[in-house]
């Protein structure tokens, strides 16, 4: 109770974008399990390291014969007649040996090209979790500004709504005086119908993409969450550059990383394969000492302890295996030349899709100043025939013409939005740096 007091204590109540992208950066959980990915890469890493110490290791074995083996010893030994044997037994009923052994490798091709796998294998799972917080970073933005578009929207529909009530009351006392048609007022009420549906529709959508926001984030769904930043900001925010960014520079892309990292293992794995032609050389010494007793006394002092020790060397050298080994190396290499061709086309297509992404980028900024223009302009139209259909200047029908003229410039304006975030975010996630844009101003 007590800890989840201090969770609830020390979670945000408000956060902005950058706020919630290093809260999901640190909390989600599938980031979590790609830094589980990475340690574990380390601990591999160690493990394939420690295979070239000293490996030192102890054992103890205790024997106690309940019946003590004979043996058959020809008589003549001890005096008797030839043909004979005498019925012996040899050592003492219990027995207790204690050693030490160290094996060291001396050379072994095989290790070394292990050494270099482990340092790709690591820096594959560094890729990795490099590539998923991209990810997680770009749904983060995506998420986050749909909560805001969705707002925008909601905004949009209460100030349509406020508005068709006040235009329907004022209908509806000029009907009843006699001076409106009826069709004037239906034609209203069944625009503000619409209006309504689509605001209780924004509304759930609202809270059901919070929820979204708040799962990528690694954010308790039950606690409450406020976004402090601007719809608006977040899309402007390195919209009004004098130049554009440098984008052939792809060396951070991560797609490109993770074929690079592709390439160098199956390079250690080419390599590996011709290793198993080399000679392997490692070596030993074991040391131990013997206890033999009538009874159990090797804990006493007067205990005798016969010391025995041994140094050695263990030399293998592959001489043929029926051209398997060969035949390895070969399908290694061809794993190694794909390996080749797949990063080249890579880095062939994320520059092909970096360009088209800046291109579309671009466009999309156009077009975001364009449909805020037509916002503002359908606004002032709308104004002004709510006034000459007051007037009695205009009809009802251009009335509402201008009204669904406003109401899709909204609509245009608020999707202009989203494509402008969407595209930067995109560009962005390509060349993978996301303040390459917005340090440029």
């Amino acid at each position: 109770m007590a800890l989840q007091l201090s969770q609830a204590q020390s979670l945000p109540e408000t956060v902005s974008l950058e706020e919630a992208l290093a809260f999901g950066v640190e909390n989600n959980r599938n980031i979590a399990n790609a830094n589980r990915e990475v340690r574990r890469a380390y601990k591999e890493r160690w493990s394939t390291i420690a295979i070239g110490l000293p490996q030192i290791s102890a054992s103890a074995n205790y024997q106690n014969f309940i019946e003590l083996p004979t043996s058959l010893i020809p008589a003549q030994f001890f005096g008797g007649q030839d043909g004979e044997f005498a019925e012996v037994q040899f050592g003492t009923p219990q027995t207790l040996i204690a050693g030490v052994r160290v094996d060291q490798l001396i050379f072994d091709g095989s290790y070394l090209v292990g050494l270099e796998a482990s340092k790709v294998y690591l820096a594959i799972s560094e890729n990795l979790l490099e590539k998923t917080v991209l990810e997680i970073r770009k749904n983060i933005v995506t998420t986050y500004s749909s909560v805001l578009l969705l707002r925008a929207n909601i905004d949009f529909l209460e100030q349509n709504s406020s508005s068709l009530k006040s235009t329907l009351s004022e209908l509806n006392q000029l009907y009843q005086n006699g001076f409106e048609e009826e069709e004037s007022v239906e034609q209203i009420r069944l625009t503000l119908s619409g209006i309504e549906t689509q605001l209780r529709y924004a509304k759930n959508s609202e809270r059901i993409t919070l929820d979204m926001l708040k799962l990528l984030m690694g954010f308790p769904t039950e606690s409450p969450l406020f976004l402090s930043d601007s719809l608006e900001e977040i899309a402007a925010d390195g919209l009004f550059e004098s130049e554009p960014a440098d984008f052939t520079q792809l060396n951070n892309n991560i797609d490109i990383k993770i074929a690079e990292n592709n390439l160098l293992s199956e390079k250690m794995l080419f390599k590996y394969e011709r290793s198993k032609n080399i000679p392997r050389l490692s070596a030993f010494i074991n040391g131990n000492y013997t206890g033999n007793s009538q009874t159990f006394s090797f804990t006493q002092a007067d205990q005798k302890w016969f010391g025995a020790s041994l140094f050695g060397v263990n030399l293998q050298v592959p001489l043929f295996s029926s051209f398997q080994r060969n035949a390895l190396s070969q399908k290694a290499k061809i794993a190694m030349e794909q390996a080749q061709s797949s990063l080249e086309e890579t880095q062939e297509r994320v520059y092909v899709e970096v360009q088209a992404a800046y291109n579309d980028y671009q466009l999309a900024v156009d077009t975001f100043f364009t449909q805020k223009e037509n916002l503002a302009l359908a606004g002032r139209i709308e104004g002004k025939n709510q006034t000459k259909f007051f007037e009695g200047v205009a009809s009802s029908f251009e009335l509402r013409e201008a009204q669904i003229q406003l109401y899709n410039a909204q609509n245009n304006y608020i999707q202009a939005l989203q494509n402008v975030i969407q595209k930067k975010l995109a560009l962005e996630t390509l060349v993978n740096t996301p303040n390459e844009i917005n340090n440029k101003k």
